[in-house]
């Protein structure tokens, strides 16, 4: 029998006395928490009550629809692979336009609590006679609101970058505020060793020289955000830069080795901006000793080799668009986030994936996100700490030391990536960019220099070391 947390039985019992009167439960819970466990432990209730006679279950990827579905067989006790005699099938919210009429008609024939995971990518409402949203969100109005018996919805970040409404939810005026029915945050998650304390280290340089004879510019800058913000070199640029690949890896690849001193099995992921990036960094990584396992949207049983790397005593793992909100892979540990998305609930939802805290594992080391310095992802770095008032310490520790990868050829020239960078760049002897804008017709060159002189902003919102 499953243990449950104290939230979660204490969500399972809002959720049963919520559906004396009302159809619809809302959970916002911390990424990390433990929804899914929760949420079978309620259609698990409904069923011994006999108040529901199927479980149908929905979630963004084939990764979490897949860890959903064990998850449900565990609790329940029973198969659930959607076939006759099971209690319940798991999908994608993709396959909702290709399911069979006759799972659609089970909603109409029998009664059928749906679990929405990730609500917060399915937006839509009705207006008079219209449904409005995402084709997510109309095919829940269509097809499953009215006809199923109970929904429960799930997020760990229940927001739109859009702010368009999220389906099924209800908004309290005048502020337009989200009703949650129950919701378990990161403050509390934290204190009852649900999750592990987040540590984020934001690496800048202070030290960046531009440079350009025919533009009679020449300026130096003393961090990312200053530059980027100048508009002659994108956030992009600074991500594809072996530079600053090597010296992030190196600092998150150190702090690996420390945890697994204790915690063997910890793992770490970074999360990369494209597949040539993923394997850019690969490169990288290898030449600092490693042996990263990359799957991204291209690889064959992309499924399968992130359940291998569960499992397994592989170090790193690289992705692109494959490892996101509610992969469940507990011993990751630290995390790179070097992708080109800048938006909170991207940020959270990343943050999230090393903050799962695995059974006895020491409570002090927590779960360390390393980003650039960039404004939106400082500026989030600062609202995650804003979570846990009281706890916020911010110290700055310089970093000049090289890191291993000198003998690797400066002179290689990056690939040029389609949409994604504005400048072709390419690298000499000196470690200097070479960048010239492809639009222009005169191709004005830059020489962009970064220096050895790193710094770390760790957030460390705990007091302990």
């Amino acid at each position: 029998m499953t243990q449950l947390r104290v939230w979660q039985n204490e969500c399972v019992d809002e959720a049963l006395q919520v559906f004396e009167h009302q159809t619809h439960f809302l959970c916002h819970a911390t990424p990390g928490a433990g929804k899914t466990v929760m949420v079978a432990s309620v259609a698990k209730a409904l069923l011994e009550r006999k108040k529901i006679d199927f479980v149908l279950c929905f979630s963004p990827s084939r990764t979490v629809a897949q860890s959903v579905a064990f998850t449900f067989g565990q609790v329940l006790g029973r198969t659930f692979n959607g076939q006759i005699g099971a209690a319940g099938g798991s999908y994608t919210y993709q396959s909702m336009s290709t399911l069979p009429k006759e799972l659609w008609r089970v909603l109409s024939e029998h009664r059928v609590l749906v679990v929405l995971d990730e609500i917060h990518h399915c937006a839509g409402q009705r207006w008079e006679d219209l449904v409005i949203g995402n084709s997510w969100g109309r095919t829940i109005l269509e097809r499953i609101q009215g006809k199923a018996i109970f929904t429960i919805a799930l997020s760990g970040t229940p927001w739109r970058t859009d702010d368009h409404p999220i389906v099924l939810s209800r908004y309290i005026q005048p502020d337009g505020e989200l009703h949650c029915d129950y919701e378990y945050g990161l403050q509390r998650a934290v204190s009852e060793g649900v999750c592990r304390e987040p540590r984020i280290v934001l690496t800048d340089n202070r030290e960046i020289s531009l440079r350009s004879f025919d533009l009679g510019l020449k300026k130096t800058f003393t961090s990312i955000q200053e530059t980027i913000k100048q508009g002659y070199v994108t956030y992009p640029e600074f991500l594809f830069r072996d530079e600053i690949i090597d010296h992030i890896l190196s600092e998150a690849s150190t702090k690996l080795s420390d945890i697994r001193k204790q915690v063997p099995l910890a793992a770490g992921l970074v999360v990369a901006a494209t597949v040539a990036h993923a394997e850019q960094i690969s490169t990288r990584l290898s030449a600092l000793g490693e042996k990263p396992v990359v799957v991204t949207y291209n690889t064959p049983e992309a499924q399968k080799v992130i359940s291998d790397f569960k499992f397994s005593t592989d170090r790193w793992i690289i992705s692109v668009g494959m490892i996101s909100e509610g992969t469940d892979i507990p011993r990751l540990q630290v995390c790179c986030h070097l992708s080109r998305i800048r938006t909170e609930l991207h940020f959270r939802q990343v943050l999230g994936r090393i903050l799962r805290r695995q059974a006895d594992e020491p409570f002090n080391f927590g779960g360390w996100l390393y980003v650039l310095a960039e404004t939106n992802l400082t500026d989030f770095a600062h609202r995650v700490g804003d979570d846990l008032p009281g706890h916020h310490v911010v110290s700055f520790l310089p970093k000049s030391k090289k890191h291993g990868v000198d003998e690797i050829n400066r002179a290689e020239v990056l690939p040029e990536h389609k949409q994604v960078l504005s400048y072709g760049l390419s690298i000499d002897n000196t470690a200097s960019w070479m960048a010239a804008s492809q639009n222009s017709e005169a191709k004005d060159a830059i020489d962009l220099r970064l220096s050895n002189q790193y710094w770390s902003e760790v957030l460390s919102l705990f007091d302990r070391e």
